[in-house]
C-alpha cells in the first residue's frame, strides 16, 4: 500500500496505546481500531472509500477523520527531490467549511446511526518539486506531498443536526443558496454544495422556490 505523509502522520498522531493499526475487517483494511470503533483517515477523495464506508457502517461503528489545513507553508525541493529550494508562509487559510467539497460525494453517510465524521484542523507543509525541463524557460512546479507539523483543533460531527452550527446567524428563513453565501461570505458554488449536503443528511429541506432558487428552512 502507498501511504502519504500525511496519512502515515495522522494515523500515528491519531492512534492510542491499545489500539490496533491497519487490521482487517469484513474484507477491507482499516487504519484505526479502538474496541468496536472502526477509524478511516482519508486525506482527501471520500468517493473512493465510500463503498468502504457504507458497508463498514451496517455492522460497525464508523468514523472518518478528515484533516483540514488552517495554516500551510509551501515547501520547494529541487528536481532530485532533495534540494531545498525555499519555504514560505502560504496567504491562504483553511477553513472547516472546505469538509463540503469532499463531503459532497457522499452526505446521506451522515443519516447513518452508526458513522461520524471528524475534521481535524492541521497546519501543515505543502512539499513542491521543481520538474526537470531541457528548456531554460521556468521549470513548473507539481506538489509532491504534504507533511504535518501540528493538529490545533478537531471538530466532530456524529449526526445532521451537528453541521447546522455552520449555518450563520441572521440567515432568514427560509434562506437560498444566495443568501447563505452572502452570510457566510463565500462562494455561491460552495453554499450550493453545503445546501446540498445538508437537504440529503436531512438537516434542512426545500420548502419552496423563489423565482429559479430553492428555498430552504432548518
Amino acid at each position: 500500500m502507498q501511504e502519504r505523509s500525511l496519512h502515515a502522520a495522522l494515523k500515528e498522531w491519531y492512534a492510542r496505546p491499545g489500539d490496533r493499526v491497519e487490521e482487517a475487517v469484513d474484507g477491507f483494511v482499516v487504519d484505526v481500531c479502538r474496541g468496536d470503533l472502526l477509524v478511516e483517515i482519508q486525506t482527501r477523495n471520500f468517493s473512493a472509500i465510500k463503498r468502504k464506508l457504507t458497508t463498514l457502517s451496517e455492522a460497525h461503528r464508523v468514523r472518518l477523520v478528515h484533516p483540514i489545513a488552517q495554516e500551510k507553508w509551501i515547501v520547494r525541493l529541487a528536481p532530485d527531490g532533495l534540494s531545498l529550494l525555499g519555504r514560505r508562509k502560504s496567504p491562504k487559510r483553511g477553513s472547516p467549511l472546505q469538509v463540503f467539497d469532499e463531503l459532497v460525494s457522499c452526505p446521506e453517510l451522515m443519516a447513518h446511526p452508526n458513522f461520524s465524521l471528524e475534521v481535524l484542523l492541521t497546519r501543515e507543509d505543502e512539499v513542491r518539486r521543481q520538474l526537470p525541463s531541457p528548456r531554460r524557460r521556468r521549470k513548473p512546479w507539481r506538489r509532491h506531498d504534504r507533511q504535518l507539523i501540528e493538529v490545533v483543533g478537531r471538530m466532530v460531527f456524529r449526526d445532521p443536526a451537528d453541521f447546522r452550527v455552520f449555518l450563520p446567524d441572521g440567515l432568514p428563513d427560509p434562506f437560498t443558496t444566495q443568501d447563505l453565501a452572502q452570510a457566510l461570505s463565500q462562494s455561491q458554488y460552495l453554499a450550493q454544495q453545503m445546501a446540498y449536503c445538508l437537504r440529503k443528511m436531512g438537516a434542512i429541506s426545500v420548502v419552496g422556490k423563489r423565482g429559479n432558487a430553492l428555498l430552504y428552512s432548518v
